[in-house]
């Protein structure tokens, strides 16, 4: 493909940005006779179906690894953006036998084949030929309308990996907060956790009258108030996972509602999303996709209207980088996927290149090392977070196509200090010059929302009735 990108990332010179490849074969498209459409449909078991459609180039040999690239890519950021069970694909068999062959079990894409498939969804990914794409199902969304309730007496938690937090929310505002040490990680006994919950919130609930609603964030992918992957569980026995710690916040509900003598919401879902509800709620605006460049890259998301959509939102795994020589994840095993390029990986993947020599130092003390050497000035480190900044931009712009953005919430260990502004500016700077037809305001969450703003948010996700 003939690319011309206008920046460079100095220690990433081969980095091929997915906005500016898909651009280009979508212009080889325009430009050439006998084209066709593919049309998929991404299922779920509940009926939630996502629709996506592109033009391909003609039958051949070049034109086919073409193609299979444009689509394959854009299947698996819709996988893990959108999350879904089965692919109907009509409009290009040898695409969908090639699918078939790269999401199965001994495929490239086996990771996201059973992660996605049986650990999220409780079904393997699943490739389907459609004759007729009037045969595809209508495109069926839902939302969810969580959070900006701020109404009565609430609970706000946050499960993460060395404490918990809570809050007692009365009207809005935090009346009493507090953080309990643990170490659920390797953690065996599922009472561990639930236990450990329950006591965060009568811990705070000592501070109020009477509790109305209780809402929460955690790492890891929930669905429909059930936790189906989470690092916070890694020590638990399958058994034990699926009969305890997936019905556990159910099992909750179930105790404080016989607590309080009715009814009590309970609503807990992705930190990330909580996250990018708190920015929406700091800055009264919607439209808002969290970053945090973390221990990994987590993500949440805000839509136009403000609701919390039922997605995975989960842009460790997405492309971000089309090059045949990107980074390679060393979990799902795949090349140039955003965990790689947006977290401390990151900065430990381009150290080396930079001049650093860090041996086998882990990754939180390698960051630390740049971090240090970025406050004294140092060169080496800042070519580091400008590589980061320019990559970051022709991302955001890719993740554009796929959410509609007016604000980035921008945030995680990475993006503190002068690194983090250094991101910033070098990705306004790949955006403004080109794609100059955005208009995406990147941002830092406001000492009030870096405060309280995650409690408030997650006490805020359930309705009354």
């Amino acid at each position: 493909m003939n690319i011309h990108p206008k920046y460079t990332p100095e220690l990433d010179p081969k980095f091929v940005s997915p906005a500016l490849w898909n651009k280009a074969f979508e212009e080889k498209v325009a430009q050439t006779p006998g084209t066709h459409s593919i049309q998929i449909a991404l299922t779920r078991k509940d009926g939630t179906c996502f629709r996506w459609s592109g033009e391909l180039l003609p039958a051949g040999e070049e034109n086919e690894a073409l193609n299979n690239r444009y689509v394959e890519r854009i299947v698996k950021f819709l996988l893990w953006m959108k999350g879904g069970c089965a692919l109907m694909v009509a409009g290009d068999d040898k695409v969908a036998d090639m699918l078939a062959k790269t999401y199965c079990r001994g495929g490239a894409r086996e990771f996201d084949w059973d992660f996605i498939g049986k650990l999220i969804y409780d079904q393997p990914i699943e490739v389907i030929k459609v004759a007729d794409p009037v045969a595809l199902p209508e495109e069926h969304l839902s939302s969810i309308s969580l959070g900006r309730n701020l109404d009565g007496n609430r609970i706000g938690f946050d499960l993460g990996g060395s404490d918990r937090k809570a809050a007692a929310v009365v009207d809005g505002k935090v009346v009493y907060s507090e953080e309990v040490v643990w170490n659920p990680y390797h953690e065996k006994d599922p009472s561990y956790h639930v236990e450990g919950v329950d006591d965060s919130l009568l811990r705070v609930a000592k501070h109020m009258p009477h509790v109305d609603a209780i809402g929460g964030s955690a790492a890891g992918v929930y669905v429909n108030n059930e936790p189906r992957v989470a690092s916070l569980f890694r020590g638990i026995a399958p058994d034990d996972f699926q009969n305890v710690i997936r019905p556990m916040f159910h099992t909750l509900q179930k105790r404080w509602s016989e607590r309080m003598g009715k009814h009590v919401p309970f609503d807990v879902v992705n930190d990330g999303e909580v996250t990018a509800l708190a920015g929406a709620m700091g800055m009264n605006d919607d439209a808002v996709l969290g970053i945090a460049m973390g221990t990994s890259l987590a993500s949440g998301y805000v839509d136009p209207e403000g609701h919390i959509m039922p997605w995975l939102n989960e842009l460790a795994f997405v492309p971000v980088d089309y090059q045949e020589e990107g980074g390679v994840d060393e979990w799902s095993k795949d090349m140039g996927v955003g965990a790689m390029y947006f977290s401390q990986q990151a900065v430990a993947r381009l150290a080396p290149r930079a001049g650093f020599d860090f041996g086998d130092m882990p990754y939180p003390e390698q960051l630390k090392k740049v971090q240090a050497a970025m406050a004294e000035g140092d060169e080496r480190a800042r070519k580091i977070y400008e590589t980061i900044g320019v990559e970051f931009g022709y991302s955001v712009a890719y993740f554009s196509r796929f959410y509609s953005v007016r604000n980035l919430l921008f945030l995680g260990r990475v993006a503190t200090g002068e690194g983090g502004q250094i991101i910033i500016d070098k990705a306004n700077e790949v955006l403004k010059g080109e794609f100059p037809e955005l208009r995406i305001n990147l941002c830092v969450p406001d000492e009030r929302t870096k405060r309280h703003g995650q409690a408030v948010a997650a006490a805020s996700l359930p309705k009354l009735p």
